[in-house]
């Protein structure tokens, strides 16, 4: 068995397209969905994750742009910002880069966002719609998650068994409440978990979120299950890799994302989803 790739970069493409065309839709209503971006400190990763972002909304016709400030920037300065940009009705969504300096309480920051404009779906509001079922903003790469399981055919999930091995806040958890919420049974571990084979062997789905390489193994999955994998790390040669062992579960899975082209455009495509549902509720 060879496993069927979820490409995540033509899947991210189709799902671009359907923004650029809700974007006209209310350009011509006279409204332009406009997305601000923070960005403080130099981390190299943050600096091209925001680029993208950036350059991704202006393609669909969004309107965004990126504030940069210096890693010394008094958090209190920061939050006075966002509430600036709170107040502002020609802003829909506003996504303030992590990670953030040592010295900014992230948590306090993420809350200090308007709900109505958390298009990262980090907010406790967001969370709390989240688990009610309520309408909120979903963490935008759980969200890709989910669309890819979709564009399989994977959209009602009864009778099937995840396994989502990853339990942080930004990832694990919102997966395995979405996963729950298309119906599916869904087993939540980490990379410590105690005979973690004999649990990823009952999923049907096994998602990996853990940042840590080779944490799935070919050995770990059942013949024809859907493996996504979240992760983002380097091999031995530098190139870019993710959690799972590709090439040897690539043998064994039914379907897989790859990494790079997988889940990574999707988290991208899902913030432009956000964003113009953001600015689609604000004007009715």
């Amino acid at each position: 068995m060879t496993a069927h790739l979820i490409d995540g970069n033509a899947l991210a493409q189709q799902v671009r397209g359907e923004v650029a065309r809700r974007v006209t839709a209310l350009k011509d209503r006279g409204v332009q969905p406009y997305l601000a971006v923070i960005l403080v400190g130099d981390d190299p990763a943050s600096q091209v994750y925001t680029r993208n972002k950036v350059a991704d909304s202006e393609q669909t016709g969004l309107k965004a742009t990126l504030e940069r400030y210096p890693a010394d920037l008094p958090e209190a300065a920061l939050l006075a910002r966002i509430a600036a940009l709170n107040a502002d009705d020609s802003v829909h969504g506003i996504l303030v880069q992590l990670p953030l300096p040592p010295h900014m309480d992230s948590h306090g920051v993420i809350e200090a966002i308007a709900p109505h404009k958390d298009v990262d779906g980090f907010h406790v509001a967001s969370a709390g719609a989240l688990m009610v079922g309520q309408p909120g903003f979903r963490p935008c790469t759980p969200y890709g998650c989910m669309k890819m399981l979709e564009s399989i055919g994977m959209k009602d999930l009864k009778g099937k068994h995840a396994v989502v091995i990853g339990r942080s806040n930004i990832v694990g958890k919102p997966m395995a409440l979405m996963l729950l919420a298309a119906n599916a049974t869904v087993t939540v571990c980490h990379s410590g978990t105690p005979d973690l084979k004999a649990q990823t062997l009952q999923g049907d789905i096994v998602v990996a979120a853990v940042g840590k390489r080779n944490v799935l193994t070919a050995d770990m999955v059942k013949p024809g299950a859907v493996v996504i994998d979240v992760g983002m790390n380097r091999d031995d040669a530098g190139k870019l890799c993710g959690d799972v062992d590709f090439a040897g579960l690539k043998e064994v899975a039914g379907w897989i994302t790859p990494v790079p082209g997988g889940v990574g455009p999707m988290t991208r495509a899902m913030l432009l989803v956000n964003t113009i549902e953001a600015a689609e509720r604000a004007t009715g």
